[in-house]
């Protein structure tokens, strides 16, 4: 029960949980754990599920669903009649806040619902608005070239500057734009590495001489350098990271925006095995991949989803094509100042707009980078 609550408290604290599995054949727990993370409702379920104090008091509601069998019913108040002392309606009511007395109980699944409903709304929160009207909170400085202690911007030269004009062209092809997109994967990937802990060694050349020369500060890099992308836009920085290093990890989070809201929800999760182990993740480092960061919702997810696997904060380095210095970037830079930030150009801000729904009504708002690239993974892509 202990490992049980454990898990309980972590799913509940959305933070991922390592779950034991118990073998049914072997008749005793096996070695490898079931990994989850994620969930937004959590059923615990079993005839033990409701005997133990500390799970119960993790609970948010106890639902006591009456077995559709008289059988199998009267099997269990005999049990615990004369095992347990209990009388029927103890049995019934003693850890249960609500009874479904048998099967299409249209009332009680409302009930359920309706108080599942509640409490996801209790723990809703919108945020995407507030991230794009963050400037107001905090001074970040916005000059193309600026960079402080956890924002690098690559140096503006007449290269550089090449590169973004022609992605920045609405008439280039997608042939070019996908040649340039990688080339400038690869300059920001190589900035990127800077920021890895190094260490000095010495090796001998062929001709027999000692030179001095620099190698990653950890145990295991292979097993310990990996990268997250944010699909589908992030995708765009993997063939530049694969250039920089060639078996590096890579992950993927899968982040879209709610139809109704445009609020940023978590739908799939597919993470390098180093993160999802809770004895190893402390020490990844994990290249967080997106191709631009304009309200940052999607990026406050991505890093708390980092977070909450274990991942320490000064160990997330995110590589962009294109950030705003403001807005969200502002907010995040403020909420985890240790996270370092790669961009290879910074622009001026976010211009507020409205998707339409098909039949011509207002829908909901947006926000775009400008003067920006425009959508990056649809022209990648598409």
């Amino acid at each position: 029960m202990l490992t049980l609550a454990q898990c309980l408290r972590d799913l509940k604290s959305c933070k991922q949980a390592n779950v034991p599995i118990y073998s049914f054949t072997a008749h005793q727990r096996m070695k490898h754990r079931k990994y989850l993370y994620g969930a937004n409702i959590i059923i615990v379920e079993g005839i033990m599920a409701l005997q133990d104090p500390q799970l119960r008091e993790l609970y948010d509601v106890n639902i006591f669903v009456q077995c559709d069998s008289d059988l199998m019913l009267a099997r269990r108040i005999k049990r615990d009649v004369a095992e347990r002392g209990r009388d029927v309606e103890g049995i019934l009511q003693q850890y249960a806040d609500i009874i479904v007395p048998g099967v299409k109980n249209s009332v009680a699944i409302d009930l359920i619902t309706t108080h599942v409903r509640k409490k996801l709304s209790e723990r809703s929160f919108q945020f995407r608005d507030k991230l794009a009207r963050s400037d107001s909170l905090v001074h970040i400085p916005t000059s193309p070239t600026a960079s402080t202690d956890n924002l690098v911007v690559l140096r503006q030269t007449p290269q550089l500057r090449g590169i973004y004009t022609i992605l920045r062209d609405r008439e280039t092809s997608r042939e070019d734009f996908i040649f340039y997109s990688d080339r400038l994967a690869t300059l920001i990937c190589e900035k990127a590495m800077e920021l890895l802990p190094f260490k000095n060694i010495t090796v001998r050349t062929p001709t027999g001489a000692i030179a001095d020369g620099k190698d990653v500060k950890m145990d295991n890099p292979i097993r310990q350098i990996c990268s997250v992308t944010i699909v589908r836009a992030g995708g765009m920085l993997e063939m530049g990271l694969r250039r920089v290093m060639r078996d590096v990890a890579i992950g993927s989070l899968l982040i879209q925006s709610d139809p109704s809201s445009g609020e940023p929800m978590l739908l799939h999760s597919m993470l390098p095995s180093v993160v999802q182990r809770r004895e190893e993740s402390g020490d990844a480092w994990v290249f967080l991949l997106d191709a631009q960061i304009g309200t940052g919702a999607a990026a406050l997810m991505a890093i708390r989803v980092l977070l909450d696997h274990g991942v320490t904060e000064d160990h997330i380095i995110f590589v962009t094509f294109l950030g705003v210095p403001r807005g969200g970037m502002a907010v995040i830079r403020k909420t985890f100042p240790r996270i370092r930030f790669v961009c290879g150009a910074v622009d001026d801000g976010l211009e507020e707009r409205w998707l339409h729904n098909e039949d011509g009504t207002p829908g909901r708002r947006v926000w775009s980078i400008t003067p920006g690239m425009g959508n990056i993974g649809d022209r990648y892509y598409m």
